[in-house]
């Protein structure tokens, strides 16, 4: 029992980590960062100074790595408790009441066979949630699920690097209900609030140092450098 236990608060944990990676993704962080602050918050280990304000500073990212803190608080308890149990002599074999079974392993050796079962299970596991296919199948429909069901408000904004001071790249899509779509750079007046536009892809177009004169598109990317709380405001992506 201590040992399906295991396996399935195992299985729970690497699914919390998961689903908290594609939350980060929701609100706008990058892939890779997501996925290192998901399982950040979960183990308990934290994040650098640097990349604390994009966390702390956005509400949804808050309440994200708060459930994945607690989660990981109580997956990481349990994990340890029943590790412990699942090597105590007589947890798993004997409940099969195989024949004989004793004669075979003496009892002496079970913990070490349920050791070997936990680490095979592990490395099974990890296998599973890292296999480039099932990865994307697992990721594909926890997205769908978390979007259905609106726990996250998706953005269109992504941060790219952040520094100490608060400022950092971002990329911003110009949807429909963006301020400044039909605008040009100069009339977007971007430059007033410290925010420069670095380049505008455009399809498969990429405009470096674009031109004041440079006309906003629907669904243009633009390449950003300034402060991120005024690039939040300014383009209305704040959550």
């Amino acid at each position: 029992m201590n040992l399906l236990l295991f396996i399935i608060t195992l299985v729970i944990a690497f699914l919390a980590v998961r689903i908290g990676a594609i939350a980060f993704q929701l609100t706008g962080l990058e892939k890779s960062l997501a996925q290192f602050q998901s399982l950040s918050c979960f183990s308990g280990t934290g994040f650098t100074t640097k990349e604390a304000e994009l966390i702390t500073g956005n509400p949804q990212r808050r309440r994200i790595a708060s459930a994945l803190i607690i989660l990981g608080n109580a997956g990481s308890v349990t994990l340890i408790a029943t590790f412990a149990n699942t090597l105590r002599p007589n947890i798993v074999l004997p409940q099969f009441k195989i024949p004989f079974l004793h004669l075979v392993f003496p009892s002496h050796f079970l913990p070490w066979i349920n050791l070997v079962i936990v680490a095979s299970s592990i490395f099974a596991i990890y296998k599973i949630f890292t296999h480039t296919k099932a990865t994307k199948k697992i990721t594909d429909a926890l997205r769908r699920k978390i979007i259905k069901r609106d726990f996250i408000k998706p953005v269109t904004f992504e941060e790219l690097l952040v520094s100490t001071s608060g400022y950092g790249v971002s990329s911003v899509e110009v949807k429909k209900d963006s301020p400044v779509l039909n605008k040009t750079l100069l009339k977007s007046d971007l430059k007033k609030h410290d925010i420069s536009v670095l380049v505008i892809e455009r399809g498969k177009e990429a405009i470096p140092n674009p031109p004041a004169t440079t006309k906003i598109l629907l669904d243009d990317k633009l390449v950003c450098f300034g402060r991120l709380e005024n690039i939040r405001r300014e383009l209305s992506l704040s959550a």
